[in-house]
């Protein structure tokens, strides 16, 4: 299990380091709260929805019934297009500053 663990870890940290906002100082809540500015409003909806029923959820200490839960093959890394657009954004300006 501690294997497991630290496999885990080195991922996420590999991950991490991959995924960009961290090279350019930005920490990343502030890069995610950026890319959900950018979501269209019916993905942002949705999203709330989510968020908000997952919240009640929890503090019933409950789960959906089964046939409400997410299928693997619906769930698509919405994040990527918003993010990669404030990736962009960020190293625009940033090389406007040099």
């Amino acid at each position: 299990a501690i294997a497991a663990a630290r496999w885990l870890e080195s991922v996420q940290k590999w991950y991490y380091n991959a995924a960009g906002p961290n090279t350019l100082g930005w920490k990343t809540h502030s890069f995610l709260k950026e890319a959900v500015r950018k979501f269209p409003e019916n993905l942002y909806n949705d999203r709330v929805f989510s968020i908000k029923r997952a919240l009640g959820l929890s503090k019933r200490q409950q789960i959906l019934p089964e046939e409400q839960w997410t299928k693997y093959e619906e769930d698509k890394f919405y994040f990527g297009p918003y993010l990669k657009e404030v990736s962009t954004e960020r190293k625009e300006r940033r090389m406007g500053k040099e």
